[in-house]
């Protein structure tokens, strides 16, 4: 395979490059021979109609044929006030009364964080600079998204980053490996949100301008559904001491994890009449077809700034570009008006019980350490010693090769180190996202691909001496 031309990821050699997809299948030309791989995570999450729809091209050439390119912050296009509208409208009312749209999750969590610190300028509050954010989490790959992140991929940027007295981050929420023998939900909640109340006290609460979680968390952590009580304690907390609450649903959102067959996935957890003030989205907004992502600004941070300047400082050159939001609109209204939404969140969950019950709960002695997720977004942890939770080593790079093995049986998806520990890349975890057109005989295929994937990444490890069956 010849060095790659594009300046990305492995830039030594050439990757895989996908030569036809329809549904949720591609061919994938490696080394040139070509496989066929059922798609079991979307490229990154980001598949919500399958590859090759035919009514997405006619939205693409209708979109084409009617929208203009114009520098936002000059002349609007009413694509993006409709799909503003739509997204507020199929949502909880009163949730959210804006948005803005741009490229990619990174730079919605980069500009989110910009509209939280003017927020509190148009109040006239000059102290608000730190925001405050959680370990073993991703927001994306600016600087400022790296920030408020905590993983190994911003060590090699750590001196470029903001102070990080100025970020600074809460315990993880990890109910697998941190909460105790014994200790409840209740019990583990409440020491979550007693840890989170003493950061804010510590760092000085009239210093802190938001609060940024993933509602469930995706490449950094591995799909781990926050315990009850959790969310709606720390947006309590946030009420309590002035501050924004900032949901990151780039991975998780716009209908992957949502059980009422809307859009966002804290509907799962949040109590009645509890939202966000900002939520960043992305990945199937656009399903693949358009590069688009999104702030959702709360009633409460739009009435600031309508109070206030009336302007938002800084522009994008494709900030709510009228081509992306028409088709981005077209997709959504496609994907609601065929329920399936609901149609991923059923089958996504079957999937998950499915792997439960052949991994876990058949007490058969496998690498398997924890199966998670809620919707259509999964992971799934490998560990030495199930009773344990010994971790495999990190040189052994389990959650790459198990991606490796997982191509090998026709089944992509997405493999991972570091949940256990992010800084030093330990522990292993891979993570499945279909589209949300799956049907049973789909999922039940992902599943057959996945236990063939793992008892050969299984009989790889005894071979090396890393695992005894």
């Amino acid at each position: 395979m010849s060095d790659s031309v594009v300046f990305q990821s492995v830039v030594s050699k050439k990757p895989p490059h996908v030569v036809k997809a329809k549904g949720v299948y591609m061919t994938v030309e490696k080394n040139g021979e070509t496989f066929e791989l059922l798609d079991g995570v979307t490229g990154a999450a980001v598949g919500a109609l399958g590859a090759g729809d035919e009514e997405v091209f006619e939205i693409i050439n209708e979109a084409a044929k009617n929208s203009f390119y114009t520098y936002p912050s000059l002349i609007g296009n009413q694509h993006s006030e409709n799909l503003a509208q739509f997204y507020i409208d199929h949502s909880p009312k009163g949730a959210f009364a804006s948005a803005l749209w741009c490229c990619s999750g990174s730079e919605a969590n980069e500009n989110a964080m910009k509209i939280i610190r003017q927020y509190w300028l148009e109040k006239g509050n000059t102290k608000k600079i730190k925001f405050m954010s959680r370990e073993t989490s991703y927001h994306g790959f600016t600087l400022g998204a790296l920030s408020i992140s905590s993983n190994g991929r911003a060590e090699l940027f750590k001196d470029s980053l903001i102070d990080q007295a100025k970020c600074p981050k809460m315990p993880v929420c990890y109910p697998y490996r941190n909460q105790k023998d014994g200790q409840s939900e209740e019990e583990y909640t409440q020491e979550l949100l007693d840890a989170a109340e003493k950061l804010i006290i510590e760092s000085d609460p009239e210093t802190i301008a938001s609060l940024t979680v993933e509602t469930l968390p995706g490449s950094s952590l591995g799909t781990v559904p926050p315990p009850k009580g959790y969310l709606p304690g720390l947006r309590r907390l946030c009420d309590k001491y002035d501050i924004l609450f900032h949901l990151d649903e780039v991975m998780c959102g716009t209908g992957r994890s949502n059980p009422n067959g809307g859009l966002n996935c804290w509907e799962n957890f949040l109590e009645p009449g509890q939202f966000p003030d900002i939520q960043t989205v992305g990945k199937t907004l656009g399903s693949g077809y358009v590069t688009i992502a999104g702030i959702l600004v709360g009633p409460k941070v739009k009435a600031a700034y309508d109070a206030g300047s009336g302007t938002i400082v800084g522009s994008h050159t494709y900030a709510s570009h009228g081509f992306n939001c028409a088709v981005a609109l077209g997709i959504q209204k496609k994907i609601i008006r065929e329920g399936l939404t609901k149609n991923i969140f059923e089958k996504g969950n079957k999937m998950g019980a499915l792997l439960k019950a052949k991994l876990l709960e058949s007490g058969e002695k496998n690498i398997v350490g924890d199966v998670r997720g809620i919707g259509g977004f999964w992971s799934v942890e490998f560990v030495k010693d199930k009773k344990t939770k010994e971790i495999l080593s990190k040189e052994l790079d389990v959650g790459h090769k198990m991606q490796d093995f997982c191509f090998a049986r026709g089944l992509n998806v997405m493999g991972m180190q570091g949940c256990k520990d992010n800084i030093k890349g330990e522990g292993d975890f891979i993570l499945l996202a279909p589209s949300f057109v799956i049907s049973d005989e789909d999922v039940e295929e992902i599943v057959k691909r996945l236990l063939l994937a793992i008892e050969d990444c299984s009989e790889w490890l005894i071979s090396e001496g890393a695992f005894t069956k």
